[in-house]
């Protein structure tokens, strides 16, 4: 029966180390080439303009919703108000699906499936927004 308990310990470990392992190995140049289906709408560069969306230079550790001159939803305040901030696991779960995690946003992007995609996406935004 130790057996048993030290298999299932070890399948939740494992379970529990992708999303680290992902963050690790993520790849900015595959990030920068999902970055292209967000330039229609924001801009990277520090003091950038915004565009539909907000600049995202400064991104992580920046409450939702608080760039001055962006038209931002209801909902999108309402989360930052409730103390929404963007990290590395807050915005791969809006990046997963912006809907889910914001009900209401005004952001039509449907959302990044895959893990990769969005550790990918994440490690560019990164290296680009002056994140340390």
């Amino acid at each position: 029966m130790r057996g048993f308990y030290a298999a299932l310990t070890a399948i939740g470990l494992t379970l529990s180390l992708p999303g680290a392992a992902l963050a690790e190995e993520a790849d900015p140049a595959a990030g920068e080439k999902l970055f292209a289906r967000c330039k229609a709408c924001h801009t990277l560069d520090e003091g950038g303009k915004n565009g539909i969306g907000p600049n995202l230079h400064g991104l992580f550790g920046r409450t939702a919703g608080s760039v001055e001159g962006v038209n931002y939803s209801k909902a999108m305040k309402a989360k930052g108000e409730e103390g929404l901030v963007w990290n590395e696991e807050t915005l791969s779960a809006y990046l997963e699906r912006p809907a889910a995690l914001v009900k209401g946003t005004n952001m039509a992007f449907p959302g990044l499936k895959k893990p990769e995609d969005r550790a990918n996406l994440i490690a560019y935004l990164k290296q680009e927004t002056g994140a340390e």
